[in-house]
C-alpha cells in the first residue's frame, strides 16, 4: 500500500514500449530475479513536456520512476515526473511537514498564493498557501493577507514529488482565536449576519470566530426561512452556548437585544 502523503520507493526501469500516450517499463525484482512490466500514465511523464512520451524516452533507456500503486490486473504504476528533476526531488524531500521555513510571494490568485520557497531550485515556484491556510479571519480575496515581493515564513504541511509542490501555511504559525475564545461560554454578544443557510445564520462574533444560530433559535413558526427573518450584514444579539475546539464549531442561543453586550 502507498502512503499517498509520502512519495513512494524509486524504481530503476527500462522502457520497453508505449501504450497510446502510456509507457511500458520492465522492473528488475532484486529479490527474486524475475521483471515486471509496470506502467508510467501519460500525466506521468513529464512535469513540464506535454508531447508523447517516444519524444522524450527512448526504447531501452534506463530511467528512473516512483511508485504510485498498482491498477487494474495488479500492474504498478509509476511516476518518471517526480524523479525528472533531481535537484527539485532532493529539495522536495526535505520539506517534511511541520517544518518552518521563508519565502517571497511570486503571485496571488483566487484560489491561493505561490510562493517562491528560500532554497528552491532556480526558474522554479515550489510553495503554495491555499485560501484557508491564509489566516483564521475571513477575507474576501487573498491580496488581503498577500501581495507579490512580500516575504513569508510558513509551516509545510504536506508536499508532492509528482506535483513538484510544497503546500504551506501561515495560519499554522497564528494563534487559534478559538482558544482564545472558548472562555465566553454563556456571554451575550452583538454581531453582523455572515452567511444564511437553510438550517440557520452563522453570526461573526470576533476576528476569526462566527457561530451558528439555529432556525429553531430564530422562529418557532415550521414555515419561515431564515432569509425571511434577518438579511446577510444585520446585527443580532446572541448567547454563546458552546464553544467546541475539537470539531471548530460554536453554538449560539437567540438573546434579547436589551440583555447587554
Amino acid at each position: 500500500m502507498i502512503n499517498r502523503l509520502q512519495p513512494g520507493p524509486v524504481r530503476r526501469a527500462r522502457v520497453v514500449g508505449f501504450d497510446g500516450p502510456d509507457v511500458l517499463v520492465s522492473l528488475a525484482d532484486p529479490q527474486e530475479q524475475h521483471s515486471e512490466v509496470g506502467r508510467i500514465p501519460a500525466q506521468e511523464v513529464s512535469l513540464g513536456r506535454r508531447v508523447h512520451p517516444s519524444q522524450i524516452f527512448e526504447l531501452g533507456q534506463e530511467i528512473e520512476a516512483e511508485e504510485i500503486g498498482r491498477w487494474r490486473g495488479g500492474q504498478l504504476h509509476l511516476s518518471a515526473r517526480s524523479c525528472e528533476n533531481p535537484a527539485l526531488r532532493s529539495f522536495l524531500l526535505g520539506m517534511q511537514p511541520g517544518k518552518i521555513v521563508t519565502g517571497t510571494v511570486a503571485a496571488v490568485h483566487n484560489f491561493g498564493v505561490f510562493v517562491h520557497l528560500d532554497g528552491e531550485p532556480e526558474d522554479l515556484c515550489t510553495g503554495f498557501i491555499r485560501v484557508p491556510d491564509l489566516t483564521w479571519s475571513w477575507i474576501e480575496h487573498p491580496s488581503k493577507v498577500a501581495h507579490p515581493g512580500q516575504r513569508i515564513t510558513a509551516e509545510v504541511i504536506v508536499f508532492d514529488t509528482r506535483q513538484g509542490q510544497v503546500t504551506v501555511s501561515l495560519k499554522a504559525l497564528l494563534e487559534d482565536p478559538l482558544v482564545r475564545f472558548a472562555d465566553r461560554v454563556g456571554q451575550v454578544l452583538s454581531g453582523p449576519v455572515t452567511k444564511i443557510v437553510p438550517f440557520g445564520v452563522f453570526v461573526r462574533l470576533a476576528d476569526g470566530v462566527e457561530g451558528l444560530l439555529h432556525l429553531s433559535e430564530l422562529t418557532k413558526e415550521p414555515t419561515e426561512t431564515p432569509d425571511q427573518i434577518v438579511s446577510e450584514g444585520e446585527l443580532i444579539t446572541v448567547r454563546v452556548a458552546e464553544v467546541d475546539l475539537e470539531r471548530r464549531r460554536v453554538a449560539l442561543h437567540a438573546a434579547a437585544a436589551d440583555e447587554g453586550v
